[in-house]
């Protein structure tokens, strides 16, 4: 399957079109595109703008709004709760990472848990932000019921991502950004778009044996915890997964388990809601809150260092520490392009067609 590249000012202008022709202001369509393309800029091209006519699909079947009344509902000096509205997570949890910022700038640290929202892309989007000030960040989500607990065949957790970005001195930040699940439901869509299997300990079918079919989760299959099966851990994804799940949505009041509203509009809605849409958690710590920043940064890269400096096994490169691949990616895609596979250009064309946009690709 070819592929063509884009560059970055390409990708920006059209999606950011296609945000304002659903009626997104012009900041939150900005804040949006930042969002979506930093998928694609770190690598991560299954959260890109390859869901783009997901969300438009979503505004399509009134479940997201695209002029959001976002706004704290609940707030102590180093806490908040956020009501999204039902906008755009790639809005919403800016807007609450920005909250927990400016709590942590004044007490130290600052936590905001967030109800009625949706799919908010990459979690590393959002727990870089603080970054700048100095700060770590913390940012977590649940999502769709594709799941199954360990031992379990029915869907109960989302890929419930987390990240963790720590800022360093000359060396680059720390961003661990990981799905609780062996894959995140993206790399089946890539696999999917490419006709290819899964690797072993991926999936599921839909009886609990294992399978290597990209397409089973539409054959009421499941998705795997983090480690596959209980002899390689994935009791401890599953466990991973239900802590997201409680800080995004029992912390803030959003559904949870198997109730959490699916990604795909075509999916039905849970009959049971016990909550306000989908649920977010984000963070920030001033370092200095526990010791001197340049303090910390110095020692975070020797901790770095020392990690680089690790014999390698034969056949491998080097060791890499979290966030290497994917600001790799970043710096190659800014200078040379955003590659798209061809079916993805063309559901952007479609798309475009469909919301009366130019192609963007003529």
């Amino acid at each position: 399957m070819s592929e063509q590249l884009f560059s970055y000012k390409q990708l920006f202008d059209f999606t950011k079109s296609v945000f304002q022709t659903i009626g997104c202001s012009d900041e939150h369509a900005d804040t949006a595109t930042k969002a979506l393309l930093s998928a694609d800029l770190r690598g991560i091209d299954s959260h890109g703008v390859a869901r783009l006519s997901g969300y438009v699909r979503l505004w399509e079947a009134k479940r997201i709004n695209a002029t959001p009344d976002i706004k704290i509902i609940h707030e102590t000096p180093s806490t908040a709760v956020v009501d999204g509205d039902s906008g755009l997570g790639l809005v919403i949890a800016p807007f609450a990472m920005e909250i927990a910022i400016e709590k942590a700038k004044q007490v130290g640290t600052g936590w905001v848990s967030v109800q009625n929202s949706n799919h908010f892309g990459i979690a590393a989007h959002h727990a870089m932000m603080p970054l700048q000030y100095d700060m770590m960040g913390i940012a977590m989500t649940n999502a769709s019921p594709l799941v199954a607990p360990t031992f379990s065949i029915d869907k109960m957790l989302g890929t419930n991502p987390i990240c963790v970005a720590a800022p360093a001195g000359s060396e680059p930040a720390f961003v661990a950004d990981l799905a609780t699940t062996t894959a995140a439901n993206g790399k089946l869509e890539i696999l999917q778009r490419k006709n290819a299997d899964t690797p072993t300990g991926w999936v599921q079918d839909a009886d609990g044996n294992s399978s290597t079919d990209a397409n089973i989760l539409k054959k009421g299959g499941a998705l795997l915890p983090l480690g596959g099966d209980r002899e390689h851990g994935s009791h401890k994804g599953y466990a991973l997964g239900a802590i997201v799940d409680i800080f995004s949505a029992l912390l803030s009041g959003a559904n949870y388990a198997p109730w959490v509203p699916p990604f795909p509009a075509y999916v039905p809605m849970p009959a049971q809601q016990p909550g306000k849409g989908i649920g977010h958690f984000l963070g920030a710590m001033r370092i200095d809150a526990f010791r001197p920043a340049t303090e910390f940064k110095k020692d975070m890269d020797h901790w770095i260092q020392g990690f680089r400096s690790c014999r390698t096994i034969p056949g491998e490169e080097k060791v890499l520490v979290p966030g290497d691949p994917e600001r790799g990616f970043e710096i190659e895609r800014m200078n040379k392009g955003i590659p798209l596979l061809d079916v993805v250009i063309e559901d952007l064309n479609k798309l475009a067609e469909r919301v009366s946009i130019s192609l963007l690709i003529n």
